[in-house]
């Protein structure tokens, strides 16, 4: 079986692999994770210029692909790259945007020239325990919103907020009144942040539901898996490299039996995830899409801790130093395995649907 992304996709993936080597290399990604955003806005609009956003969406919705497997495309190079930016919130509520026949709004952030984000996770209160969420209020031919949504991806640099209420989407503009953005860095170098809304005025997304919102969620896990698949090939790459060069006993450790074995155990389970992955983009319009998800998904969580835990172990102390790309590549492996979901709850999620099949 062909298991390729295609020609065109690999000549996307092979441009944005070149662009981002380029332009957003290491000591500029080194850079550019010191600031506020988190990532350049500049460079962002280049790779929009590119093409690079819009293969994230249907031509219907103004791009000029948005299959799971063009989306794989581009994910699987953020992932080489750990490429900073708004990638997944742009994914997930442009493509409520693009449910909602909203494209004006889904035009400007395709072209670069807006940043939108995806408010979806209610606010948890470190003190109390408690979570606190949005609700919406009718108001003449409108809605205001009001409460909180917590760890809003690259909230401090957006212009549009797609934020959920339940089984219902509204499009904010991040100046309207209302609108209060508390922003801080995330430990994998993107930045994230805390949204109150307060009689905020909101435009609903029509024809939104719980069936579009779980498509979009579905599709943000394709992207996951792929991008994690590519962070794990670098962590593995990495330090089998390290392995070839570092020296004990006058030997390089690769010569070491034992640590042998846990890289080749390390390199059959990342086929695991590449195969988990390759599975969820290749079926997901068929009526498994959400098991496939839950299973890629458990699959990145368990096999990304794995890889990001031997590299550590096998580099040793140098291994946490912030000078070495290597750790960069693990903190975001991490962050992937609990972005929309850990691996428990999808561990949960594939066997509840497999005992309703």
């Amino acid at each position: 079986m062909d298991f390729s992304i295609g020609e065109d996709r690999q000549m996307l993936a092979d441009t944005l692999r070149r662009f981002l080597a380029n332009e957003a290399d290491w000591e500029k990604r080194l850079k550019v994770i010191e600031t506020d955003h988190g990532f350049d806005r500049d460079t962002w609009r280049a790779m929009a210029e590119l093409g690079v956003l819009g293969a994230l969406f249907s031509e219907e919705a103004g791009g000029f692909g948005g299959t799971a497997f063009d989306v794989a495309a581009v994910f699987g190079e953020v992932g080489r790259a750990i490429a900073t930016g708004p990638w997944l919130a742009t994914l997930m509520a442009g493509r409520l945007l693009a449910a909602a026949g909203e494209g004006d709004p889904l035009a400007s952030v395709i072209a670069g020239d807006k940043v939108v984000t995806w408010a979806h996770l209610p606010a948890h209160d470190p003190e109390s325990g408690e979570e606190h969420d949005v609700t919406a209020s009718p108001d003449g031919e409108g809605w205001t919103l009001s409460g909180a949504k917590g760890v809003v991806d690259y909230l401090s640099a957006a212009d549009l907020l797609v934020v959920t209420t339940g089984d219902r989407a509204f499009l904010v503009d991040a100046g309207a009144p209302g609108v209060e953005r508390a922003g801080y860095r995330m430990v994998d170098g993107g930045s994230g942040g805390e949204l109150r809304l307060s009689n905020t005025p909101a435009r609903e997304l029509s024809g939104v539901g719980a069936d579009a919102i779980a498509a979009a969620e579905a599709m943000g896990v394709v992207a996951l898996a792929w991008e994690g698949v590519s962070v794990m090939d670098q962590l593995r790459d990495q330090t089998l490299d390290y392995m070839r060069t570092r020296k004990q006993f006058g030997v390089p450790i690769g010569k070491f039996q034992a640590l042998q074995h846990r890289m080749a155990t390390l390199a059959l389970e990342i086929e695991q995830a590449r195969s988990a992955a390759i599975n969820v983009a290749a079926r997901f319009d068929s009526g498994e899409r959400d098991k496939n998800a839950a299973a890629a998904k458990y699959t990145l969580a368990r096999v990304g801790s794995l890889a990001a835990e031997e590299a550590i172990q096998i580099h040793g102390g140098i291994g946490m130093t912030w000078e070495l790309p290597l750790s960069h590549y693990a903190k975001r492996m991490v962050m992937l395995g609990h972005v929309l979901g850990d691996e428990d709850e999808h561990l949960a999620r594939y066997i509840e649907l497999m005992q309703a099949a």
